[in-house]
């Protein structure tokens, strides 16, 4: 059992990490459409919430999984909004 929950942890996390890396490549191979406009930052969070969901699935506490999805929320967030204003 402990390396089923592994093997989700890992296949989360890289599905995130593919979200945040190229969201539209992603959404071409999953929905058969290109991402644009407000759905690359969707893409982004969802890709954010995976990693996070991988590391609270990982063998451990689940509460670094939450930290680490609260904080790189806030942080991606902040920075987007601060980049669309200065535009």
């Amino acid at each position: 059992m402990k390396m089923i929950l592994v093997l989700a942890a890992v296949s989360e996390a890289a599905t995130g990490l593919a979200l945040l890396m190229v969201p539209s490549l992603v959404g071409q191979l999953l929905f058969g459409a290109e991402l644009t406009g407000i759905a690359l930052t969707v893409a982004r969070v969802t890709g954010i919430a995976l990693i996070a969901l991988g590391v609270a699935c990982w063998p451990g506490t689940p509460l670094v999984g939450m930290l680490i999805y609260s904080a790189a929320v806030t942080l991606y967030l902040a920075c987007f909004t601060s980049a669309w204003r200065a535009v």
